[in-house]
């Protein structure tokens, strides 16, 4: 089998195992060999399929912004994935039987009020070109059984995405620290963890400024209004039925997730 053949397999292949909420065995393992930039064809592969079905962009995730995750990946970058309209829980309600093995990460989300094209983005075009910034959640699910994934995995499977919750909230860059911004996370009432802006990659806007150029690589560019998750703060807890999830920004607000 070609090289072609194999990523049309790998992709239809997490197609389907998102239509039906049946993973798969690791796309890794399967096809020995596949590199980062193969992973991310697979990935454009089911997106035009999806674009192909009706679905429209509202944006990108970035992942992997935590050292400790780039470590744990033998990575030194992120990753990213696309966004679909459709993927945005306006309600905060996550349904058990669309997801599989879901988490949930609190992020600062950006709107963008002009587009960002690399491949010499830097931080400050960030700033100039984002609208305003919110808290948000976004849930991570892999159809890869087990979440035994490595980099190509992860990539290929839309970076791990599923779906997201905004706030209501829309805050300038002008009028908050980014870097400052503290987030806790509470689970069923509970706090389990909390965390910075400054643990995305020191900056979130570094890593949207890092998404602008990785996408120029493959003639992308991030449009006006655009939504773009800068990459979670903190780890990603593991989500059951019945679980509440509330993480709490300083500047930005509350954002809240519930699985049913």
């Amino acid at each position: 089998m070609n090289t072609e053949s194999i990523k049309n397999e790998a992709a239809k292949k997490l197609y389907n195992a998102l239509a039906e909420r049946e993973p798969i065995d690791a796309i890794s393992s399967t096809y020995a060999g596949l590199t980062v930039e193969d992973a991310y064809e697979i990935q454009l592969i089911n997106v035009k399929r999806y674009i192909g079905e009706g679905e429209i962009i509202s944006g990108r995730k970035i992942g992997l912004t935590s050292k400790p995750m780039q470590e744990l990946l033998g990575i030194s970058e992120p990753d990213y994935g696309h966004l679909y309209q459709s993927m945005n829980k306006k309600d905060g309600i996550v349904f058990m039987k669309d997801v599989i093995a879901p988490k949930a990460e609190g992020e600062i989300a950006f709107v963008l009020k002009e587009d960002l094209e690399g491949p010499n983005v830097t931080v400050e075009d960030v700033y100039r070109a984002t609208d305003y910034v919110m808290a948000s959640i976004e849930i991570v699910d892999s159809r890869i059984q087990d979440w035994k994934i490595k980099l190509v995995d992860t990539v290929a499977d839309n970076g791990s995405s599923s779906c997201y919750v905004l706030s209501d909230k829309k805050v300038k860059l002008d009028d908050l620290s980014l870097i400052d911004i503290e987030m806790t996370v509470y689970k069923n009432g509970e706090k389990i963890d909390s965390g910075k802006g400054s643990d995305v990659l020191g900056n979130p806007a570094v890593s949207v400024a890092w998404l602008a150029n990785k996408l120029f690589d493959y003639g992308i560019t991030l449009k006006k209004g655009e939504l773009i998750l800068s990459g979670a703060i903190t780890a990603a807890p593991k989500a059951s039925e019945n679980d509440v999830f509330e993480f709490e920004f300083s500047q930005l607000g509350s954002v809240k997730v519930t699985f049913k």
